[in-house]
C-alpha cells in the first residue's frame, strides 16, 4: 500500500528544506521500511511544486546511476529519475561551495528534443528522430541523504541526487555510433577517468528510450525542448572549491569546469 499523503508532503517538504539550508537527512528508508519507488515519486512532485513556487523553470529530466560502476559505488541496482530546472544551469564557473553539500561530478550527453516522447512503447528510433542536438555534458549531482548512504528510493525521492550541470557544444545526432562515443575526464589536468557511451545501459539513446518508458508510467512526458541528461560513463569523482575539470567526448568537442 502507498504511504499516507501526509507522510509524502512531510517528506518532500523536509528534503527542500535540506536542499535549501545545505543540510543532510538520514536515509528515509531506514525510517520507513514500507518505503517504495512509487511513493519516493510522489515526494520528488512535492518537491518540484516548491521548486517551481519560488520561480524555478523545469527544463528536462534526468537520469541517474546507469553505469555499473556508478551502481557499484552506491550500492543502487537500478536507474533512478527527476527534474531538472533553470537554476541548475552554469557556463565557466560553478559555486559548489555556496550551492551544494557533497558534491560529485560525472561525465555524460545531453539530448535536446525537437519533438515530444510519451511512454510506454517508446523505441530508441523514436528517440533519435526526436533528438536535435546532443552535447558533452559535466553533471554535478550531489545528496541531501548524509554520507550518500542510499538506496533506490532514496535518491528518487530526492530528485534523483540532482545538483548543477553544464553543457558544451551541440552537435547533430545523425550518424553518431553512440555505443563507441569515447570520453576523456580531466581534474586539474590529469587524466582521472576515462568511458565509452556502451557504459551507460549499452548507449546513451537506450538511456533516454528508458527515461521516457519509466516516466510515462506516471503519466509524465518528455517534451519538444527539453534538456536531458542520459547518465555517466565514468564513475563519480568527488569534488571541491578550486578544483577545474574538464570533459571531452571525441568528435563532439569539450566543456570546462571551474568550481568555487
Amino acid at each position: 500500500m502507498p504511504v499516507d499523503q501526509s507522510l509524502i508532503e512531510a517528506l518532500g517538504d523536509e528534503i527542500f528544506e535540506a536542499l535549501c539550508s545545505r543540510q543532510t537527512l538520514k536515509p528515509i528508508t531506514e525510517r520507513h521500511g514500507d518505503f517504495t519507488i512509487d511513493d519516493a515519486y510522489r515526494v520528488s512532485l512535492r518537491i518540484l511544486a516548491h521548486r517551481q513556487a519560488r520561480g524555478e523553470t523545469l527544463i528536462g529530466k534526468k537520469i541517474g546511476v546507469t553505469s555499473f560502476a556508478v551502481q557499484n559505488m552506491l550500492g543502487v541496482d537500478q536507474p533512478d529519475f527527476g527534474f531538472l530546472f533553470d537554476r541548475m544551469v552554469y557556463e565557466g564557473e560553478m559555486p559548489i561551495s555556496s550551492a551544494l553539500i557533497q558534491p560529485r561530478a560525472e561525465g555524460e550527453l545531453a539530448f535536446i528534443l525537437k519533438t515530444g516522447l510519451a511512454g510506454p512503447g517508446v523505441t530508441d528510433a523514436d528517440v533519435l528522430a526526436a533528438t536535435e542536438w546532443v552535447m558533452p555534458c559535466f553533471e554535478v549531482v550531489d545528496s541531501r541523504i548524509e554520507d550518500w548512504r542510499i538506496k533506490i528510493e532514496d535518491t528518487v525521492a530526492d530528485n534523483a541526487s540532482c545538483g548543477l550541470f553544464t553543457m558544451g557544444p551541440k552537435v547533430r545526432p545523425d550518424g553518431l555510433d553512440f555505443p563507441n562515443l569515447e570520453m576523456t575526464v580531466w581534474k586539474n589536468g590529469e587524466v582521472v577517468a576515462e568511458g565509452k557511451g556502451s557504459a551507460a545501459l549499452e548507449s546513451p539513446v537506450k538511456c533516454v528510450t528508458w527515461l521516457a518508458n519509466t516516466l510515462g508510467r506516471y503519466g509524465i512526458t518528455l517534451d519538444a525542448g527539453d534538456v536531458i541528461l542520459s547518465g555517466s560513463w565514468v564513475p563519480l569523482l568527488p569534488v571541491v572549491p578550486g578544483d577545474v575539470m574538464k570533459m571531452e567526448i571525441k568528435g563532439l568537442g569539450a566543456t570546462e569546469l571551474r568550481f568555487t
